[in-house]
């Protein structure tokens, strides 16, 4: 019984340290409001300071948001405290859904993280307010950059009219396609091969790898190839698509106007049943399918060398700044259906950076203070970090990039520094307000030169459904989703596709494939329209 109890009280104790969480913040119903003189021009926003509370996911790698630079020097420019309420990226969304379902609630969620489904919830419930009419009247930056790009008002209005959330929009030409592949130039040059140009000369220096002891150690270490199964980036996506059918993380692609499931497609049994070959072969990272981003990337940093080819969105991040002049790009393979890159459905436009709640005591304090946001060179520090830790300005005023300090990449340099949320960069605002990173032209340089002439056309675009659908897709989807990706996972690790892909159809559509698809698109054809 004494166990019992002290169990009790243990677990008690810990949902406490949960729910503060890494509070900085006092509880909004313990403040004490009063009247204020709001600043209509210019800075600071009031003579008197105010605090606004606000919770926000941040990084591991990130400080307390009330340590950030930025937040300290906006502070000193506005007169406008932010009280922060941080909790870590992977505990987030049940904290959120802890204040919402409450009513114990912030005066904003920063980074809100709020899915379509959130938005139109609780916008319609009034937990979360419109914010239309303040951007009108209280955010000229805002709107100069949604008078520039109707697209981006068009992505932030719900379909009922109103504005529930701000945006952040970076307009780089980089989300279209997530994946580089990357393969072992020192072990090409090892065995006298030449970089790839066809899917069976990939697979025969993979193999080449694996057997002839590429890294000389005298062990069966090597991985032929390695990449991130279901990630976000360096997912197997476009080596599918070399039969015929890109895949993504959603399985929906667009197809001369025809929304598709591309993991129902006869295609998709092809690839899945060739790659399983590979498998068997051992050219595969075995652990492809279950390993983690924390895992994938310690197998780049061995102390030997292990990995033949990878797929991921940068090659320094994965195999670090001592190892990165080992491996080359791999542009885009012939396969049996030609040299084919899927386009992803990432948008450069998002719709949930930050929402304001109906607690909030000063809603035109809070849009003008948000609205400094989107002066576009504070957008650009927000988005990569500020002045003086990642910025100088030229002769020009343009910002420009510092040297990093050394033998950190800007990956793991980043999100120490900046927030990321609310911000605007435009494509005419490189070059001319700031200067892209460099990882990022390096980047771009190689999606131009190798990808995007053979990128399909078409994607699923940012379609925000109204409540009703919202709430089908997610009845239907989760299930649908869940059960893809297991059979995906198994089959290419263990095979059994031809003898289970009847069934596996037939149980898609008990489960409601066809109707989710109509969903899509109807919602796909309204948009165009």
């Amino acid at each position: 019984m004494k166990r019992s109890m002290l169990l009790m009280v243990v677990l008690f104790l810990g949902l406490t340290a949960f729910l503060t969480g890494c509070s900085n913040a006092s509880s909004t119903e313990k403040r004490e409001v009063k009247d204020i003189d709001l600043n209509e021009e210019g800075l600071p926003i009031v003579d008197e300071k105010v605090t606004l509370y606000f919770t926000a996911p941040k990084s591991p790698l990130a400080p307390g948001f009330e340590e950030m630079t930025i937040f300290k020097e906006l502070e000193k420019e506005t007169n406008v405290e932010i009280s922060w309420d941080n909790y870590p990226d992977e505990g987030y969304q049940e904290k959120k859904n802890l204040l919402l379902a409450s009513g114990d609630l912030p005066d904003a969620f920063y980074n809100s993280g709020f899915s379509d489904l959130d938005l139109m919830k609780y916008g319609k419930r009034g937990t979360i307010v419109p914010l239309e009419d303040l951007i009108e009247e209280h955010m000229p930056n805002l709107s100069k950059r949604l008078e520039e790009r109707p697209a981006l008002k068009k992505t932030i209005t719900a379909p009922d009219g109103h504005i529930y959330s701000l945006p952040r929009a970076e307009e780089m030409g980089l989300v279209e396609m997530p994946n580089i592949q990357y393969i072992n130039k020192t072990w090409l040059d090892k065995f006298g091969l030449d970089v790839p140009t066809t899917l069976e000369e990939y697979h025969d220096a993979l193999k080449t790898f694996v057997e002839e002891d590429a890294n000389g150690n005298g062990k069966k270490d090597e991985i032929g190839l390695t990449f991130m199964y279901h990630g976000w980036s360096g997912n197997l996506g476009d080596l599918i698509a070399l039969f015929g059918v890109p895949d993504n993380n959603e399985h929906r692609i667009v197809k001369d106007g025809e929304v598709l499931f591309s993991a129902a497609q006869p295609e998709f049994k092809e690839a899945i049943e060739y790659y399983h070959g590979w498998v068997k072969e051992g050219l595969i990272d075995k652990e492809a399918t279950t390993h983690d981003m924390a895992k994938l990337f310690s197998k780049g940093k061995t102390d030997d060398m292990t990995i033949g080819s990878f797929l991921w969105w940068e090659d320094t991040e994965l195999v670090g700044t001592d190892r990165v002049d080992n491996y080359v790009v791999m542009p885009p393979l012939e396969g049996p259906a030609g040299k084919i890159v899927g386009k992803s459905n990432y948008s450069e436009y998002h719709r949930d950076a930050f929402v304001m709640t109906e607690v909030n005591p000063y809603p035109e304090l809070t849009a003008r203070y948000m609205d400094q946001f989107y002066a576009p060179k504070m957008s650009a520090q927000v988005n990569w970090g500020p002045l003086g830790e990642v910025y100088e300005e030229d002769s020009n005023g343009m910002l420009v990039n510092k040297e990093l300090p050394e033998g950190v990449p800007m990956g793991e340099f980043r999100p120490k520094v900046a927030p990321g949320g609310p911000f605007v960069v435009l494509e005419e605002d490189f070059g001319t307000v700031v200067d892209m990173e460099p990882r990022a032209k390096e980047r771009l340089a190689i999606l131009e030169e190798h990808y995007k002439p053979h990128m399909v056309e078409e994607s699923y675009p940012k379609v925000f459904f109204e409540e009703e659908e919202l709430e089908r897709i997610n009845q239907l989807e989760v299930n649908i989703m869940e059960f893809v990706n297991q059979k995906k996972a198994q089959w290419l690790m263990e095979g059994g596709i031809e003898e289970e892909w009847d069934a596996y159809i037939k149980q898609l559509e008990e489960m409601g494939l066809p109707e989710l698809m109509d969903i899509y698109q109807k919602g796909y054809d309204d948009f165009k329209e």
